[in-house]
């Protein structure tokens, strides 16, 4: 209990520590072009994030994981880039977000607002959006299910895609033990990275802190980390800090 005391303080001085201020993702805007750096630096490692499945050509093989769709076969078929941290959870702190921008009217003279209209009017969401640190192949129809829902510790191992270890449950999300590490870590780098935007409540602070030290850092969330720098140009402090054995 004391030790998780003195991790939470020490975690709240790193955030708050001036040179963290704001750093993030200064350099592409646009995630289509994000996605397909992140296709190339993934064909060393084509496995997806939650199944654990690996994939050829954007298609994942459910046979190599016992994946099985649970409605949408179609979209099962498919490989998407998941915001680990949901786009929304930082969107929702634009204006733009929640009211819209007089910039944001359709062909029709329609008024839109929400992720759109965020997107259009503000280069720091574009960036945020972007950001290849918090993104990660998935299945589509996990990607799909799994929603903007906020990572949790969910009772009971109900199984909905075959063999793949997700519970998805009460807009909620638990992902298998063996990347909840990645998950903390990603969390960790975007709210340190983009403060104005992203503040976690003590629940989860805690949650990813017990996360991380579960499961810790591997050679390829290292190396992969490596080349997103290498095409971003910003480095995850998170994990240099943690991959100097890698």
């Amino acid at each position: 209990m004391f030790f998780n005391v003195i991790i939470l303080l020490f975690f709240s001085f790193l955030y708050s520590y001036p040179s963290f201020s704001e750093l993030g993702n200064i350099s592409i805007e646009s995630f289509t072009k994000s996605k397909k750096i992140l296709n190339k630096i993934h064909s060393e490692n084509p496995i997806t994030i939650y199944c654990q499945c690996k994939y050829i050509d954007k298609k994942p093989d459910w046979d190599s994981c016992g994946f099985k769709p649970k409605k949408d076969k179609k979209r099962a078929s498919r490989i998407e880039w998941e915001h680990i941290l949901p786009a929304s959870h930082f969107g929702v702190n634009f204006d733009t977000w929640s009211k819209g921008h007089p910039k944001c009217i359709n062909k029709e003279g329609k008024a839109y607002k929400g992720r759109k209209c965020t997107e259009k009017i503000y280069n720091k969401y574009r960036k945020m959006q972007a950001d290849m640190y918090n993104l990660q192949p998935s299945i589509g129809e996990v990607n799909g299910l799994r929603n903007n829902y906020q990572i949790a510790l969910i009772n009971g191992e109900k199984r909905e895609f075959g063999k793949c270890d997700i519970e998805i449950f009460n807009k909620q999300v638990e992902p298998t033990e063996s990347i909840r590490g990645d998950i903390a870590r990603t969390y960790m780098y975007m709210e340190l990275n983009y403060p104005k935007y992203i503040k976690f409540n003590d629940n989860i602070k805690k949650m990813i802190i017990d996360w991380d030290n579960n499961d810790p850092v591997d050679s390829w969330e290292c190396l992969r980390a490596k080349k997103i720098k290498i095409n971003q140009g910003n480095s995850n402090q998170i994990l240099e800090e943690k991959c100097k054995n890698f």
